[in-house]
């Protein structure tokens, strides 16, 4: 099998192009077995009725296709400042500062009200592409983001190993620091749900729970196999060129290397962890390329049929879940909240 760019595996918050069939028509369900289908989308809104697709948004121009209107301050140029710890904002609900770690700045934003949520973005993904989804928890939750290393107006660092990553959770979630009433439930997305599995099971009691969005995943397979690793080293010096951030084609292969090999083991992770856990997956997870979309369903089937505790919502998307199905799955964060 060759891999082209495009057809790659969204192995850790990479997006994809979609191919010519999910262009032209919809989908063919899955349905996991023994389970039902009760997480999809019910009703195709107006474009998808007619047989057109929403246009797909790439991870060079996610965040700003996204955004529709900018504020004074962009307008003319300037970026929204973040504020220190302790120091008070303009906007009166809504908080930015930074966390000092590691010589990294990390810029972290809090807003809303009600029970404490962090939400961890994955690889290629920042808390400005997350907007839909913050947007609609922080109606009825204390909601606190926050870019990774590298990612956003994070500053680069001089490493992007898992461990690194996870210190940045660390960092943002360190006891006292954001001065929570209770301990959040941490919502991650793709690799950030596999730091916050790592997370919450080396340390006991500083999560409510956790919701994973497409990731810590216990795949049989590793997706980087040394046949294929040639082109996906290729691919990422590409996709690394052309979006000229701060991780190099040579660091995104390395770490996608590194959660192959993590997520082999992390079922051992899942089992020190006693809180609640709600898993969200997408049912094509690579788009067209159904050999990765077989290894990621069999991951989540087995994760469900080892660990029966854990609750599983599938749906009927690709990786990119998080941004085309923001609706549905801050319904499933509010019951899993709601539940716990």
């Amino acid at each position: 099998m060759t891999l082209t760019q495009g057809q790659a595996p969204n192995l850790v918050g990479m997006t994809t192009k979609p191919n010519a069939a999910e262009a032209n028509g919809p989908r063919k369900p899955y349905t996991p077995a023994g389970q039902a289908r009760s997480a999809g989308r019910t009703e195709p809104d107006a474009a998808e009725a007619t047989g057109r697709r929403k246009p797909y948004i790439t991870a060079d121009h996610v965040s700003s296709a996204r955004r529709t209107e900018p504020d004074a301050a962009e307008a003319d140029g300037r970026r929204k400042p973040y504020i220190r710890v302790g120091q008070a904002s303009a906007d009166r609900t809504t908080r930015r500062f930074t966390v000092h770690h590691d010589g990294v700045t990390i810029p972290v934003t809090r807003g809303g009200r009600g029970r404490p949520l962090v939400l961890c973005p994955g690889l290629n993904s920042t808390q400005a592409d997350l907007h839909e989804l913050t947007d609609l928890l922080r109606r009825d939750h204390d909601v606190v983001t926050f870019d990774l290393r590298g990612h956003g107006l994070a500053s680069a660092a001089g490493s992007y190993s898992f461990e690194s990553f996870l210190g940045d959770l660390a960092a943002v979630l360190e006891p006292g620091r954001l001065g929570l009433p209770s301990a959040p439930v941490v919502v991650g997305y793709s690799l950030g749900a596999d730091l916050a599995v790592n997370y919450a099971a080396a340390h006991p009691g500083a999560v409510a729970g956790l919701v994973l969005i497409d990731g810590a995943n216990p795949v049989p397979e590793p997706f980087i196999t040394e046949d294929a690793l040639p082109e996906f080293r290729t691919m990422f010096e590409d996709l690394a060129a052309r979006q000229q951030g701060s991780l190099t084609g040579r660091e995104i292969l390395e770490l996608n290397v590194e959660i192959d090999a993590i997520r082999a083991g992390i079922l051992d992770r899942y089992r020190r962890i006693d809180r609640p856990i709600s898993v969200i997956i997408s049912t094509s997870m690579a788009g067209a390329e159904e050999r990765f979309n077989r290894n990621w369903r069999a991951g989540a089937e087995r994760l469900a049929r080892e660990l029966p505790h854990i609750s599983t919502s599938w749906l009927d998307a690709d990786h990119r879940l998080v941004f085309t199905h923001a609706p549905e799955i801050a319904q499933i964060i509010r019951t899993f909240m709601n539940g716990t």
